[in-house]
Parts: structure tokens; sequence; C-alpha cells
């Protein structure tokens, strides 16, 4: 599998979240060649601020690897990770992250800061930026669009009730 094959899976992991109303974030993990971890943001599903995309694919991929440590893995990511989940994919040693969009107001792997080029942490992590990013950022745009239009709907039904 190419990289852009690992990323078009993301992207399906990030449409599962889209479905149940989450943001559509998502997320796999390849370990020589094979999809050992997959993920999909779940905050809202699983009642948990922990259940991101990322952490969920970390979570699988060790259990798989019966290792905390996942050393020779290359993690795909929709979104740039934010720092929890930056944080996390440095202590598990994950030597790269390929990001499709970059997250300007939340992300940590270069936009707010770079969690993954921290000469003082024992473990730097190898970024490659923009894997698909148009098809990964308008999934985000038309998201957050749709939830607007909706915010907007509710708040004029409300108001016509309240009359």
């Amino acid at each position: 599998m190419s990289d852009v094959k690992y990323m078009r899976e993301a992207i399906r992991q990030a449409k599962k979240a889209k479905a149940l109303g989450e943001v559509p974030i998502g997320c796999v993990i390849e370990y020589r060649g094979k999809i050992i971890g997959r993920g999909y943001n779940r905050r809202k599903t699983d009642k948990n601020t922990l259940s991101h995309a990322e952490l969920n694919a970390i979570r699988k991929a060790s259990k798989v690897m019966g290792d905390w440590r996942l050393e020779e893995c290359t993690m795909y990511v929709t979104l740039e990770p934010c720092q929890m989940c930056s944080g996390a994919i440095v202590q598990a040693r994950i030597p790269k992250v390929v990001i499709g969009c970059m997250n300007p107001k939340a992300g940590c792997a270069g936009s707010i800061l770079n969690i993954f080029d921290v000469p003082e942490f024992n473990h730097q992590v190898e970024t490659e930026k923009g894997m698909l990013e148009e098809e990964c950022s308008a999934l985000l745009t038309d998201f957050f669009k749709e939830l607007r239009e909706r915010n907007r709907a509710e708040k004029m039904k409300k108001a016509l009730i309240s009359d």
C-alpha cells in the first residue's frame, strides 16, 4: 500500500466519525505494509475527552504489537494532532506521522507549536504534511458548515415555537 492508500483509509475512518455526528477525524497506523490500528474521533459518542482518532488507533496498534512502543510504525491522520495526541505519539515512539491538513487553531505538529521536534525529548517524530490535503480539509469544512446550518435552523425553530 502506498502513502495515498493509507491516507484514504484514514479518510474512511473520518467518515465513520461524521456518520456519528462527530468531528470527522480519522487515523490509521501502518506496520510493515499492514494496518494494525484504526481510529476515528468518538468524543461525543464515548463522552470521553480522550477518545481522539489518534489515541484510539494507538490503543489498537499497541494491542496488536503487544507493546506500547510503536517504533517501526507510520501514522496517517487526516488532521494535525493536538497537544494530547502529539504527546502520545512521542511517547509511543512512532517515528513518522503523515498529516492530511494542518490545524491552525489547535495543531501541535507545527501550527501552534511542534511537540514532534523538541530536542529535549528522547524521541522526535518525522512529519509529512499535506497528504490529500484538499480532501481532508473539505471533510472538516463541510462538517462545520452543516453544523452551523443545523444550529441556525434549530435556533429559528425554537424562536418560532416560543412566539
